[in-house]
C-alpha cells in the first residue's frame, strides 16, 4: 500500500508563458484532470502536492520544496520528511494529466515488490519515467543526501535498485507547450491522442561512387 501520491508541481512553465497545471483542460485545470484520475485510480491515498500552492477541487497538502524553485530533486526530499524508511510514495509530475491509469499499475507493483526492488518505473515510448515512478522511501532519501538544488532526477535513480513496468502509451504525456496543451484538450474530448508529432528524420545523403 502506497503511504502517499507525491506531485511535483514547482515547474516554472517556461515553454507555455504561463502556469501550465492550472491550463484549463476538460471542465477543471490540467492538475485537476491528475488528481480525478488518481482518486479513481488510488482512492483514500493521500496527496502531497509540492509547489506554490493552487486551488483544486480535490483536497491535498501542499508543502514547499527547500529551496523554493530548487527542482524536482528538492522536492521529492522536502516529501520524504516523516516518510517512513520502508514505506513507498509513487511520484507523478503535475503537468502529466493522463497518469492515472499508470499510478494504479505502479502501486500494485510496488506492493508486491521484494526487498532488493527500490523504485518501480513506468515505461512509457520505450523509455523508463522517473517523474511516472514508485519509490521506496529509505533509499530514495539515501540516494538524494543532502545534494537536492536543481539536480536532475534521473542522476538519484541511478543510484537505485529498478523495476520497470510497461504502462498504457501516452500515460507519461507532459503539458510544456500551446500545442501539447491543444493536444491534450483533444485528448480529453476523446480525440487526437498522439503524444507529440515525430520528428522528422532526414535521409541520408547519397552515396558517392569513385
Amino acid at each position: 500500500m502506497l503511504h502517499q501520491v507525491v506531485v511535483l508541481a514547482g515547474g516554472a512553465s517556461r515553454r507555455l508563458g504561463h502556469d501550465k497545471i492550472v491550463a484549463a483542460l476538460a471542465d477543471g485545470t490540467v492538475l485537476d484532470a491528475l488528481l480525478d484520475a488518481l482518486d479513481q485510480r488510488l482512492p483514500g491515498t493521500p496527496v502531497v502536492c509540492v509547489g506554490p500552492p493552487r486551488p483544486t477541487r480535490r483536497q491535498v497538502t501542499w508543502l514547499i520544496e527547500d529551496p523554493p524553485g530548487g527542482g524536482p530533486v528538492a522536492g521529492l526530499a522536502r516529501a520524504l520528511d516523516d516518510v517512513p524508511d520502508g514505506a513507498w510514495l509513487a511520484v507523478v509530475a503535475g503537468d502529466q494529466p493522463f497518469a492515472g491509469p499508470a499510478m494504479g499499475l505502479l502501486a500494485r507493483e510496488a506492493a508486491v515488490a521484494p526487498l532488493d526492488v527500490d523504485a518501480v518505473l513506468a515505461l512509457d515510448g520505450g523509455r523508463p519515467q522517473p517523474l511516472l515512478a514508485a519509490y521506496r522511501a529509505g533509499p530514495l532519501r539515501a540516494a538524494i543526501g543532502d545534494d537536492r538544488a536543481d539536480r536532475s532526477v534521473r542522476s538519484v535513480v541511478r543510484a537505485l535498485r529498478v523495476r520497470e513496468v510497461q504502462v498504457p502509451e501516452g500515460s507519461a504525456f507532459d503539458v510544456d507547450t500551446t500545442a501539447d496543451l491543444e493536444r491534450a484538450r483533444a485528448r480529453a474530448r476523446g480525440g487526437v491522442t498522439q503524444e507529440r508529432e515525430p520528428a522528422q528524420v532526414k535521409p541520408p545523403p547519397p552515396s558517392r561512387t569513385s
